[in-house]
């Protein structure tokens, strides 16, 4: 169970930074956004710290990304559905 746990995290946790990577942010940009410091930001990342639901929904809003988006989707999928909403909303403009 708690390995199942730990890959859960991990993945979230990946799923933020490929996110804040797409978004060319730096970790210091999400850091400051957050009012944290770079190094607790990076634990978050790293999956050393545990992540509040509050603290989930502050960084899926700087990223511009659904929550549950975070939690169910892998990296890959994730920035694919980032890319065709851009595109969509590019296309409307």
């Amino acid at each position: 169970m708690e390995d199942v746990l730990a890959l859960k995290t991990k993945n979230v946790a990946g799923n933020i930074r490929k996110i804040r990577e797409y978004r060319d942010y730096t970790q210091d940009y999400l850091a400051a956004k957050l009012k944290i410091s770079q190094n607790a930001y990076s634990k978050i990342e790293l999956g050393y710290s545990k992540l509040t639901i509050d603290r989930l929904f502050q960084i899926s809003t700087i990223l511009e990304v659904e929550v549950t988006h975070l939690l169910t989707l892998n990296h890959n999928d994730l920035i694919k559905i980032i890319a065709e909403d851009e595109n969509r909303t590019a296309a409307v403009s």
